[in-house]
Parts: structure tokens; sequence; C-alpha cells
């Protein structure tokens, strides 16, 4: 495994990390705890979850992990997330949290999924910072950190605040162009970055001919956009929701044949990133509120098979068919009310979208 500094934390923390938003069957507590040991031994020490990952279970799930991991004397460190911003709401959800961890504090903790400056400035006013640096203070956390889908300018902005250690976002072979401007915040404040959808939330790995781009010679295509994220000097992690024992190894054994690029190299390599991968959509699904009932993750599923699919005839309609057991006329159910676009994390426009597909 390679580890690597979190910031000016002092922590030293693994490459590849664990995210526990893609568990197979999160209700088989054995099973994911036997994952969770597996990845420990195979050296990965950074745990990423959240409580709104399987309705909290993923966080009671990490939290019989950690119990088992100091049994067997496997080290690691603890992530989690609030949406709350109010002193009272955010004690509330971290007692529960810390219960259902079963550890006595939180080692990285994140003000969770900013996705306007509008957004944060109301919970600032909440006096979340306040409550933050209270909780550090009293040891229920040891490092606070923010988990963004900011992108551009909007994500330096964010950064330059000064109060953080570490941030979380989004980052991978089809965004590069998007996220230029938190790498520069980042070595500028010398903040802990870990990045989550390496793998684009399967896009990726989806579409192997698409992205052989970012493969050398011998490389799968998950081998090589893990790699290329990790040639990425200021990347302290790199997020994998794992879902199966098999997926962590495929990983570790990316880990374990890795050849870092050179910065030239590096640079090669992102310049033959197609303008087009911006804009695709990673399946994080928040935009699933939409007050007319359209299944929206779905419809954005299936227009990413337009940007994906250059030979198919009707790209959207087949996916929606085949895949969702849907038709094309529910997406005119749109009001333009904007909802959706206001909790996308990847600022498409939603609404555009769904009027096209509609016809």
């Amino acid at each position: 495994m390679i580890y690597r500094e979190y910031g000016q934390t002092g922590e030293k923390v693994s490459l590849l990390g664990f995210g526990g938003m893609r568990f197979k069957n999160v209700d088989d507590h054995d099973e994911c705890v036997r994952m969770m040991v597996a990845a420990a031994k195979g050296g990965i020490n950074y745990f990423d979850t959240a409580p709104g990952y399987f309705e909290t279970r993923s966080e009671t799930v990490f939290g019989k992990g950690f119990a088992e991991m100091r049994k067997l004397g496997l080290p690691y460190f603890s992530a989690t997330k609030t949406f709350e911003s109010t002193e009272t709401g955010i004690r509330k959800e971290i007692e529960a949290q810390l219960k259902r961890l079963d550890i006595p504090a939180i080692d990285f903790y994140h003000i969770w999924c900013i996705t306007s400056l509008g957004g944060w400035e109301n919970r600032k006013k909440d006096g979340i910072l306040q409550t933050f640096r209270k909780l550090k203070e009293e040891g229920l956390i040891r490092h606070i950190c923010i988990s963004s889908h900011l992108i551009k300018s909007e994500i330096r902005e964010l950064l330059m605040e000064g109060v953080f250690e570490g941030v979380l976002f989004g980052y991978s072979a089809y965004n590069f162009q998007t996220r230029q401007e938190a790498f520069d915040a980042i070595r500028e404040k010398k903040l802990g970055a870990v990045v989550m959808n390496p793998l684009g939330g399967g896009v990726i790995p989806d579409h192997p001919e698409l992205f052989k781009f970012i493969r050398r010679d011998g490389e799968s295509t998950v081998a090589a956009a893990l790699r290329v994220l990790w040639d990425h000097p200021e990347i302290s992690v790199t997020l994998v929701g794992f879902d199966t024992i098999q997926h962590l190894n495929e990983a570790l054994q990316a880990i374990e044949g890795y050849k870092p690029r050179t910065a030239a190299e590096l640079e090669e390599t992102k310049s033959k990133a197609s303008a087009s991968f911006e804009g695709i959509c990673t399946g994080c699904a928040y935009c699933d509120n939409c007050p007319q009932e359209i299944p929206i993750p779905y419809f954005m599923d299936s227009y990413n098979q337009k940007l994906l699919n250059k030979n198919s005839k009707d790209p959207i309609g087949e996916r929606l068919k085949w895949h969702w057991s849907l038709d094309k006329s529910v997406a005119g159910k749109c009001t333009s009310c904007g909802q959706c676009e206001d909790a996308c994390t990847q600022h498409i426009n939603i609404i555009e979208r769904l009027k096209e597909i509609a016809g």
C-alpha cells in the first residue's frame, strides 16, 4: 500500500480508501465486516461513510467493522459527514453517529454536500463553523473537513475559507477540466484531498473503449482509471465504493502494480480527455426528489448513453425501454421547477435534457 500525508494534519492515509456507499448487501453484516477487515489487511486505513448511506445502516456496519479491526490490531481512520447546520442538529446527529460507529471520536468529519455558494452561506449563518470548532475542541472530531460538488472557481472560493483541513470531491478521467481550480486551492492551503467517484459511478469501466486513452500496456480500464488519479501528488486518498470482495481485490492488485507517470505524461493523458465528458451523470441520485415523481436519475443515466454511445440510433430510448422500462413521454411531466438542478452535484442542465428527451 502507498501512504500519503493528509494535508498538514500529520496523518498518513492510504492512497486507496474504502467507501461505504455501495455494499451489495448492507444487511449482511458478517460479509460487510469481512470486506472491511480484508481491506485493512491489504493496507487500507481510510474508511468513509455517511448517515445517508443505506439510511444509516452503512455507519452501523462500519461500527462493527471498526470493532473487529480493533480486536485484530488493524489501524484505521474514520470519516463521515453531516447535512445538519445548526448546533442542535449537528450535536444530535454526531451523538447517534458515534454510537453507530462505536468510536469515541470521528477522525475526519465533513460538512456534507455543498452544491452552491448560496447554500454554503446559509449554513454558515446557522453557525456551522463555530459548531465544528467546538466539536474539535471537545475531542469529538479530530479534523474539520468539507465535502463539495462545486466546480471551477466556486470550489476554489469555498476552499479558501481557511478553516478546513481537507476536502472530499468528485474527480475522474472524464472531468479533469472542472476540478483544476480545486487542486490550485489544495496546493495553496496545503489541504488533504480525498476524491470520490474515481470510476465515474461505473461509467468508465462500462465504456472501456471510450476511455482507452488512460490505459497503458496491459492495464485494465479500472486499474488505469485509478492509477491516473494516483499520479496526482495532491490527492491523499482515492475513495472507492466496494460492493464485493472481488472488486476490493481488483483495486488492491491495481495499487500493487502501480508505476507512476511523470508530470509531463500525466498532462499528456489529461489533454486527451474529450471535452464531451463534461456533463456526464455519475448517478449520485441527489436529484431523485421530483415533485412530479419523474425518476430523474434514470433519465439522466439514459442521457449518458447519448453522450457515450455515438453509434446507436436511439441510445436514450433504448436505454429507457430495455433498462428502465420507461417511456420518453414521462419526461414531459417536468414543470421546470428547478428542484432537481439545485440538488445536482454535477451541475447538469437537467430541465433542458428532460425537454429534449420528451421531444
